[in-house]
């Protein structure tokens, strides 16, 4: 546990990250969109007036910096917790301190890095003493608050969402750290820019490369280090784009694949799938998922995208990779080209909310199995009518309905593929049924 934000360490490496940290936000860098001047955020640091927050963003944005930020501004006193190491007994020394601190009359913060991995008996330790003004709350989380975090401490706190830094903002990091280096350093811009994307919109990497690079450089007579292109690709070798499996990049990534494919856009639709494979998703989740958007999107419109998504997935269960990742956007292009319907989907979704209202009808004694004499004493099967007897294979005016439930609807075909087709014979069969003398339950 830290509690002294300016405390000096005997160390004898610090990274090039931690070195630059910037202490003002005229040193800041990006998040112009909540501390822009005039922003309520901005307002607030420059006051140095505290209040319990939240900040909501990827790593590298700044979440910390800007904690200690408000802190230092404010002079309170700086409490920092990572929810990965720190339990319940943590959180008790920090309000015995920030009692302490109370009594001197000054304010203390308590930060909690990563926030959303405290369960919810460790968030209600340290709420009370949000409520009462012994502590001002920061927390930093990477994932959505409004699923993470228990509803009492959301409504205590203001949440703030910080944004992947621009590329010439990571430029501009990149600059500083070049600049800052005990020795001058030669870049070419387009280098420069290489490391720049590659950082994915994340400070802290973008510096932690760009060291990785200027430990490997080599200086010329004059010396200078050289970031060569090599020195820049073997740095870059096997980067991979933000992905984090099971958080909210990993759902918001699998969202945009599915409505790229519901969409009709293949090429957006694989775009998603590559960023998600390049990232590290496992290929048999995806492939999953596919074989629910054929169901899901397309269904009978065009049953042989649900065939072609099945054959896709088997290909990579039993292939691999790279075979099955083809395979798989074989399927993800196909059926984003589909004809799409959701009308199975809806429907099916439309009886099992019916089924929950409605409670269990009984099943109609023509339509119940009759194994045993006693079955058949009581009716079971008797005037079932077997439709591959019936003229066309279909027992016109039959029904097969609890008699409280004659004539209910889920299933609308669409007008496209297929299930134009389909609609136009349940509506010759419907018609049929109208026009039929032998009619169950009639009203």
């Amino acid at each position: 546990m830290s509690d002294d934000l300016f405390a000096n360490t005997e160390s004898a490496y610090q990274p090039l990250a931690a070195r630059l940290r910037p202490a003002t936000l005229s040193d800041y860098v990006g998040q112009t969109h909540v501390l822009g001047a005039g922003k309520p955020l901005h307002e607030a640091i420059t006051r140095g007036q505290l209040h319990s927050m939240i900040l909501w963003g990827p790593p590298g944005v700044g979440k910390t910096t800007l904690a200690r930020m408000v802190t230092a501004q404010a002079s309170a006193h700086f409490i920092s917790l990572s929810a990965v190491l720190s339990g319940v007994k943590d959180i008790r020394a920090a309000v015995e301190q920030a009692k302490i601190q109370r009594g001197q009359g000054r304010d203390t913060v308590l930060f909690v890095d990563e926030v959303h991995r405290f369960n919810k008996s460790q968030q209600d330790a340290f709420l009370p003493f949000v409520e009462d003004g012994t502590l001002i709350f920061i927390g930093a989380t990477t994932e959505n608050p409004s699923f993470e975090l228990n509803n009492a401490l959301l409504s205590r706190s203001r949440v703030y969402k910080l944004r992947p830094l621009e590329l010439d903002e990571i430029g501009e990091v990149l600059r500083r750290g070049i600049a800052s280096w005990q020795q001058p350093v030669e870049i070419a811009e387009d280098m420069l820019a290489s490391l720049a994307r590659s950082a994915d919109g994340d400070a802290r990497r973008a510096l932690n490369l760009l060291e990785l690079a200027l430990d490997l450089a080599s200086a010329d007579a004059g010396g200078t280090l050289q970031l060569t292109a090599d020195i820049i690709d073997e740095v870059l070798q096997g980067t991979l784009r933000r992905f984090d499996k099971g958080g909210d990049v990993f759902y918001d990534q699998i969202s945009a694949l599915h409505k790229a494919v519901r969409g009709s856009s293949p090429d957006a639709a694989l775009y998603w799938y590559a960023r998600m494979l390049d990232g590290g998703c496992d290929p048999l989740y995806i492939a999953r998922r596919v074989v629910r958007m054929a169901s899901e999107d397309i269904g009978n419109a065009d049953p042989r995208a649900l065939s072609i998504a099945l054959d896709a997935w088997q290909v990579q269960e039993r292939l691999g990779s790279p075979e099955g990742e083809l395979a798989v956007a074989q399927a993800v292009v196909y059926l984003a080209c589909a004809a799409k319907s959701n009308a199975v989907y809806t429907a099916f979704n439309n009886a099992v909310a019916d089924i929950e209202a409605s409670g269990s009808a009984e099943v109609p004694l023509h339509l119940r199995n009759a194994p045993t004499s006693l079955g058949k004493a009581m009716g079971h099967g008797q005037e079932y009518r077997y439709a591959h007897d019936e003229p066309h294979g279909f027992a016109a005016g039959e029904n097969y309905w609890p008699e409280n439930l004659r004539d209910q609807r889920y299933y609308f075909p669409t007008d496209r593929g297929l299930e134009l087709k389909i609609s136009e014979k349940l509506k010759h069969l419907r018609e049929q049924d109208k026009h039929s003398t032998i009619r169950r339950y009639e009203d």
